[in-house]
This record gives structure tokens, C-alpha cells and sequence, in this order.
């Protein structure tokens, strides 16, 4: 095959191996769709335009010019390799004559956690107590957190907290955000806000919300319309908070990027949802600021009560962590018509979608839907988008897992037009996104785990743990004996994409999977079903919550640094949190709320049973 560029130079395969070793050669249409989505029109790359660097190796030589460190100060570099005692941070490189350029030095590599410790994994939409507004939100959060640490826990692990897309229709899934620079106003405890006593919209809003939580599929639509009510009339009564100034310190400190956000959402609100149909001038976050209606003193309000929430969700989350640590993850990409694409619009691709190759559980595929970075727009814009993910999600937290962590080095991508059984993988600068990375959670103080579950290139999980991050084990796919588990590692049951204990025991997920029309893997289900008996025992009558303390029983006996159990499993849910390749008519994804409340699983005497289970030395 011939191409007007070679595709590796820029980063594009030509074919990748499944999860078996089996070759699967890509079309000539799809890498000429991905190379063109790049604006690829030349033999040769363009140069990095930004260079990260590690203090725990040797410093190169970049020549003789001048450092302008992060804290204003300088430092002069000779023709030799820069100065052992550069400190970690965001600084520019002047090299003599010639225009400077970022300069990121890391300390390359992640504390990790001191030592063993476990915690619940939450999917927090889905843990209602009896207050809440239909959704689980940080208040609950907070509560998950005092009782669980009762029981020997040191961190809860919440799902995604990305806000999404602003509309009339609020996406479900966490892990499909309109931007992981902020969070998701649904998660705000509306009467943990100061001054929402006394208000009549919120007493109704509240009456109205918690009716929701007799229904277990969460509908987060009307959550939101009941929320974004009683927000509003807070706001209103509290006059915009004009004078607060503790939210004006917040909003300097967060600079450009949250007015930009804030910015974004009021836009929706005036012209919908899709941004690429906005006034041309508008389509641009320069556009944007210089429009006479942004200028406007009732736009300026409609930003300041966008910038507002923000400001109460990191306060509420704030909150939660002090009760316990709280383990944040970031999602693998955005929503193509969100906040980030539209903010950091000149690092994204808009011709094409993010997913994964077709393997054991998904034999055709998998389309998230998703915008990927440009690798190369990207290091242009010195990984701008990259360091506000990080920040957000490192915000409070004292861990982060990264979703699909072997995105830092290559993606698949899936060209407009064609199906995930046509998609290819571009590869991505990993040691500039790893180097970041590592100097986030420095500054953080945080770990972070990296989920390394379906295809794995060679290399990778060589890199991660020389970097001091934590793998992903989990009990359904690994074949080695819980004992022989790597320290250096996070291991659980279950993910919210694949079957739960009690699912797999009755055989629901099995039928769920057919009934949909999931083309089942029923070898690999058969599997599953075979590690339940053979630790929870034969007898056909075993109980859910038997297999599951038998479970947790095996995991308990792992080395791993950090355990999880699922808020799932504690349950004894059958059905998953998301059916992967399915939609929301045939499955409830991100809706399903756990059973029983807060109130009643705190009684759960299998909670005490996977506790002593976790809790061994």
C-alpha cells in the first residue's frame, strides 16, 4: 500500500495484534482517513514544540541558553547537560538566538502507596440514601466514607465525576464527558448548600427528587431538572453571590480555563447544545470573548452561577475526602461536542472516534464515541488539555485510577464512516504524558493506578511499574493464584463493565446478554462461573452472598498494595453497571441504582465479612 505520507512517521498503524497475537491488517481507507484527519500533507512530522525531561535520570544537553523557572527566577545553561538541581515544574527553555519553548521537568516517577490498604469501589449515581435527590450525590459520598471507615477502609473509589455536556438531555455515563477539567453538577447536594433553607423552590424541588428514589432506574434528567431549579432560586436569593469572597478566590485561582467553561455553558443556554452550529465567530474560545453579547452584564451573571457550582462541587468534595481518602478516575476521553473540545478545540480530531478492537467479550468491537487528541496538536499546545485533566481529577483525591491507561500510548481509532472492526491504533508521545503525570501527583501527593485490562502491547506494564504505578488485577481474568499477584497493584473482583459475583452465580448475566442480542462470549462466561463453584463450593443451592464473602475470601489472600471491593457485590447485584456495545433501550447503563439505600446496606452482614476478608495484614 502506498500513502502520501509514511503513517508511522506519523504515528499511524498499519494493522495491530488482538489480544490472541492474531495480525489484523487495516485498510487502505481507514489509514488514509485517520492520516487525513490529522491534516497529515507532508513526508515528515512536525518538531516537538515541547520537551519533558526527568530529574531521576540524567539531563540532557538542549545547548547553551537560559531557563525561565516557573517561579519567575532563571537559570543559565551552558553546553553542557542542564543543572542536576533544575526543580520539577513548568519552565521555558531560551536557547541562544533562538525562541524559547516549554521546558517540563518530572520527577518521573509516582509515590506509591505506603502500604496495603482497600476501600469500596462506588459507582456514585447508584448509592442512594434515603435523602437523597434520586441520584447519589457527595453528601453520600461522605456517608459511604464515615462507614466504611468504621469498618477498616482508607479510601472509597468513585467513579468519574467529569461534568457533562450541558442541554436538555444529561448523558449517563461518567466515562463520556463533555469536559474532565470539571465536575458534575448532578453530584451536588443540593440542601448541603449554604443559605437553600427557607426557600420554597428548593422544599419542592427536594419533595419532587426524592420521589425518584422509588424508582431504581435513575432518571437523570428529571434529577437535574429538580436540582438545577432549586440551584437557581439559591443563586437568586443569595443575589448571585456578588460579594462572596470565598467564590471570587476560587474563581481566580482557577483563571482562564473556568471562565472559559463557564463561558461555554452559558453559550449553550443561548444558542443549544451544538457548538458547531453556533455564529462562526463563536466556535472559538477567542471568538467567544470577543462577542458583544458574552460582554454583556446578564451573561456575565449566567457565567458566574456556572462558575458557582463548580465552586460548591469542589467544596462538597472537599468535604468527602476529609472523611476518607477518596481514589478519582479519569476517564479516556470526551464527548466530541463538549466543553474540552470546544475549549481546547486545536489539540482534538473531529473526524474520527475512539473504541477498542474486537476481543474476547466484545467480538465486534467497541465505538466509545470519543474525541482523540491529536498527538501532535497536542505537544504544541505544551499538553494544556492533559495538565487541566489531571489537576481536576487529582483535585482532593489521594489516588487516581486512569481509565484505559495504555491510551498514553496508543489509541484506536475508528475513521467517520466506518465500523470499530476497521479501526487502527495512533500512537502517543507516552514519555511526555507519563512525565506529566508523574508531575501532577508529586504536586498532588497522590498514587495512581493505571487499568491495564484487554490488549496490552509489550512494554507497557514494564513501563508502569518502573514508574511506580499501580497495575490492575483483576479476579475474573487473572489464571495465577491470588498469592502470586504483584504488590504493585490495585486487584478486584469486577469492573463496572463486566459481570457481577451474584450475576454470574444465577446465571442473569448470561440470559441478560442474550436477551439483548450481545452476542456472548458463553465459553469465557462458562469460565467465570467455574471460578465462582470452585472457591464458593459445588452445591447448586449456595447463596449469593456466600459466593461473594467466598470471593472476597480469595481476593483477601492477594499482595496487592491496594484491594477494592464493589458497592456492587456488597449488594449482591446481578445486573452490570454498563453492557458494554449496548444502549440505553435495551440496557440501563449508568442508571441502575443499588437496591437497597445507604441506611440498609450499612446492615449488610456481608459487609463485615469481606472487611475481615480485605482487612488482613
Amino acid at each position: 500500500m502506498t500513502y502520501r505520507a509514511d503513517p508511522t512517521r506519523w504515528g499511524v498503524s498499519t494493522g495491530f495484534h488482538d489480544v490472541s497475537g492474531g495480525w489484523h491488517e487495516a485498510s487502505q481507507e481507514a489509514v488514509s482517513a485517520v492520516l487525513h484527519s490529522m491534516g497529515v500533507d507532508t513526508s515528515e512530522p512536525p518538531p516537538p514544540l515541547a520537551v519533558t525531561v526527568r530529574t531521576d535520570h540524567q539531563l540532557p544537553s538542549l545547548g547553551s541558553g537560559v531557563v525561565d523557572l516557573e517561579d519567575g527566577s532563571q537559570i543559565a545553561v551552558g553546553d553542557g547537560a542542564l543543572p542536576a538541581h533544575l526543580p520539577t515544574g513548568y519552565h521555558h527553555f531560551s536557547p541562544n538566538g533562538k525562541d524559547s519553548y516549554p521546558l517540563i521537568v518530572s520527577p518521573g516517577t509516582v509515590a506509591d502507596p505506603e502500604r496495603r490498604q482497600w476501600g469500596f469501589a462506588v459507582q456514585l449515581y447508584a448509592a442512594r440514601s434515603r435523602r437523597s435527590w434520586g441520584i447519589g450525590d457527595l453528601a453520600d459520598l461522605s456517608r459511604i466514607s464515615r462507614w466504611s471507615r468504621s469498618l477498616g477502609a482508607t479510601f472509597a473509589m468513585v467513579n468519574p465525576l467529569h461534568a457533562p455536556s450541558p442541554g436538555a438531555r444529561i448523558e449517563p455515563s461518567p466515562y463520556y464527558p463533555g469536559s474532565r477539567s470539571f465536575r458534575n453538577p448532578l453530584y451536588l447536594a443540593v440542601d448541603e448548600v449554604p443559605g437553600c433553607g427557607g426557600i420554597a423552590e428548593v422544599a419542592e424541588s427536594a419533595e419532587r427528587a426524592r420521589r425518584l428514589n422509588s424508582d431504581r432506574r435513575i432518571d437523570h434528567n428529571q434529577v437535574w431538572e429538580a436540582k438545577s431549579k432549586a440551584l437557581e432560586a439559591i443563586f437568586a436569593a443569595r443575589d448571585g453571590y456578588a460579594t462572596d469572597a470565598s467564590l471570587q478566590a476560587y474563581i481566580d485561582r482557577q483563571g482562564a480555563d473556568l471562565a472559559l467553561y463557564a463561558t461555554f455553558c452559558a453559550l449553550t443556554e443561548r444558542y443549544g447544545t451544538a457548538w458547531r452550529e453556533w455564529p462562526e465567530h463563536l466556535q472559538t474560545p477567542a471568538g467567544a470573548c470577543s462577542d458583544e453579547v458574552v460582554k454583556g452584564a446578564d451573561f456575565a451573571r449566567r457565567v458566574r452561577f456556572h462558575s458557582w457550582l463548580q465552586w460548591l462541587l469542589d467544596g462538597q468534595l472537599a468535604d468527602a475526602a476529609a472523611d476518607l481518602g477518596v481514589v478519582a478516575d479519569l476517564a479516556v476521553g470526551v464527548d466530541p461536542n463538549g466543553a474540552d473540545a470546544w475549549l481546547y478545540r486545536d489539540s482534538f480530531v473531529e473526524n474520527a472516534r475512539v473504541g477498542a478492537p474486537p476481543d474476547e467479550f466484545n467480538t465486534l468491537g467497541q465505538d466509545w464515541g470519543l474525541a482523540p487528541f491529536d498527538p501532535w496538536r497536542l505537544r504544541s499546545s505544551a499538553y494544556r488539555p492533559w495538565i487541566s485533566a489531571l489537576r481536576a481529577t487529582f483535585g482532593h483525591a489521594k489516588g487516581i485510577r486512569i481509565d484505559h491507561i495504555m491510551g498514553l500510548w496508543r489509541l484506536f481509532w475508528i475513521p467517520a464512516g466506518h465500523s470499530a472492526t476497521d479501526g487502527l491504533y495512533v500512537r502517543y508521545p507516552h514519555d511526555d504524558l507519563l512525565n506529566i503525570l508523574s508531575l501532577e501527583a508529586e504536586r498532588a501527593g497522590a498514587f495512581v493506578v493505571g487499568e491495564d485490562l484487554g490488549t496490552v502491547e509489550e512494554g507497557v506494564r514494564e513501563e508502569l511499574a518502573s514508574r511506580r504505578i499501580l497495575s490492575y488485577r483483576l479476579w475474573w481474568f487473572e489464571d495465577a493464584r491470588t498469592e502470586a499477584w504483584p504488590e504493585l497493584s490495585m486487584g478486584a473482583v469486577s469492573t463496572h463493565d463486566l459481570p457481577t459475583v451474584a450475576g454470574v452465580l444465577s446465571g442473569s448475566d448470561l440470559e441478560a446478554q442474550r436477551e439483548i442480542g450481545a452476542r456472548p462470549n458463553e465459553e469465557s462466561s462458562a469460565r467465570l462461573l467455574g471460578r465462582v463453584r470452585e472457591v464458593a463450593g459445588t452445591d447448586e443451592a449456595v447463596t449469593a452472598e456466600a459466593a461473594i464473602a467466598a470471593v472476597y475470601a480469595d481476593l483477601g489472600r492477594a499482595p496487592c498494595r491496594l484491594l477494592t471491593a464493589t458497592m456492587d457485590d456488597l449488594a449482591s447485584v446481578e445486573e452490570r453497571a454498563n453492557m458494554p456495545g449496548s444502549t440505553q433501550d435495551v440496557w440501563p447503563n449508568w442508571s441502575l441504582a443499588l437496591h437497597l439505600p445507604l441506611e440498609e446496606l450499612e446492615s449488610v452482614s456481608l459487609a463485615g465479612e469481606i472487611a475481615a476478608s480485605l482487612n488482613r495484614p
